[in-house]
């Protein structure tokens, strides 16, 4: 008999929009790989980009948010494995999982900490540098940080925010799993140095680093490198793009807004070199492990690359100085020897972190692990416990009392 795996997303996954929506398919192709049964359920609405699930064979359900509908569709369901797509799921519908199939796994994927991002995105606007006491003294901590001990399991993206969640609070590394993106048979682009030309960026709307990113290419960096290479374009692409961002669009600088690529690897592919001057943010970024699956060298900051690579070289340059980050991007456009060796470090990168078989082994292990001493697992998790008692669960009579609010209402 198969067993069951309900995801709780917090939207319905878009892999060609976002980060999250790619990593999202990737854990729904291991699991289909481990032999599970999928049910997808959310309380959003779809969009133009949202992922075809039934054709991987997922089965979609819609789900209402202070609901008491959903304890009889879970209890029905009786799934082995619920995976909760990011904290606020979490807290919106764990309680409810825990008392009605207490014995089913409960996984957390947080995609990045939700409240590193934050506060750093915070101290940018105050001009002012982050500590990691802004992240420890964020309210939002206090919340995804009770998630993830009212979890099973938490699977991070980010090797800086395993460490730091250990390192900083205490966090036991038996609640985490790193697991970053999952790269099937990681190989750079056939295309060469000769084939590409310009500068590419590529980043979501809705995402506040991204757009932080552009202003920061129009105004700071973009300006001196076509001064040293006036033939050269800057394409911008992102879906969601505000009207902000596609007033940038300046032919005459060689500053290009394209708005969403249909195909992020072919125009990766036909560019030379990616830039990605982000200032805040957390987690690892999509864009440029896109760049390095199609052999792109890319120019990032110590933000942009945080988390990805280790000990190992940067497949270009990481620098949080604009003056070296423009003298980098302009030798990696213009040096074959620099742009091929900054390839290869890509593609060592990825063998090394990125291997999808490995990783899934690495994730169906640690599943088949936790169900032989779920129980234990638990006994010993004793601050997830006192979270899980009825005197903190404030989340749980919330949602109680907006459900007998709005039946008053005639729902």
């Amino acid at each position: 008999m198969s067993k069951k795996l309900l995801v709780i997303g917090y939207v319905w996954p878009e892999p060609a929009t976002t980060a999250a929506g790619c990593r999202m398919q990737q854990l729904l192709e291991a699991f289909k790989n481990f032999g599970y049964d999928i049910v997808f359920a959310s309380t959003a609405g779809k969009t133009e980009y949202s992922l075809d699930l039934q054709t991987m064979g997922v089965k979609e359900a819609g789900i209402q948010l202070n609901h008491s509908s959903f304890d009889g569709f879970i209890q029905e369901l009786a799934p082995d494995i619920v995976l909760f797509d990011r904290f606020m799921v979490e807290e919106q519908f764990g309680w409810r999982v825990s008392k009605f199939v207490p014995n089913a796994l409960r996984i957390l994927n947080t995609e990045d900490l939700h409240a590193l991002r934050k506060s750093r995105e915070e101290a940018h606007k105050k001009n002012q540098p982050f500590k990691v006491d802004d992240w420890k003294n964020h309210p939002t901590t206090l919340r995804e940080v009770a998630s993830i001990y009212r979890c099973d399991l938490s699977l991070m993206i980010s090797s800086y925010e395993m460490e730091i969640l250990q390192r900083e609070l205490q966090i036991p590394a038996k609640l985490l799993l790193h697991l970053p993106f999952m790269v099937d048979k990681p190989t750079v682009s056939q295309s060469n140095f000769e084939e590409r030309k310009h500068f590419i960026s590529i980043g979501n709307g809705k995402h506040a680093p991204n757009l932080d990113a552009v202003k920061v290419l129009k105004q700071e960096i973009w300006p001196r490198i076509r001064k040293q290479l006036p033939e050269a374009e800057l394409h911008i692409y992102g879906a969601y793009l505000p009207q902000q961002i596609m007033e940038m669009h300046t032919p005459k600088t060689g500053f290009y807004i394209k708005g969403w690529a249909n195909d992020v690897n072919t125009v990766l592919n036909n560019s030379r070199v990616l830039l990605a001057p982000l200032q805040f943010g957390a987690g690892i970024k999509g864009k440029l492990l896109d760049a390095m699956k199609t052999g792109t060298p890319s120019v990032t900051t110590s933000i942009g690359a945080e988390g990805m690579h280790g000990n190992l070289p940067w497949n270009g340059t990481i620098t949080d100085n604009w003056d070296h980050f423009v003298k980098a991007s302009v030798e990696l456009y213009q040096n074959q020897t620099t742009w091929h060796n900054a390839q290869q470090q890509g593609n060592e990168l990825l063998q090394a972190f990125y291997n999808k078989e490995a990783l899934q082994s690495k994730l169906s292990e640690k599943l088949r692990e936790l169900s032989k001493v779920l129980e234990a697992h638990r006994a010993q998790n004793f601050i997830g416990k006192l979270l899980q008692h009825q005197t903190m669960a404030s989340t749980k009579y919330m949602a109680k009392w907006i459900e007998e609010k709005n039946k008053n209402k005639g729902d």
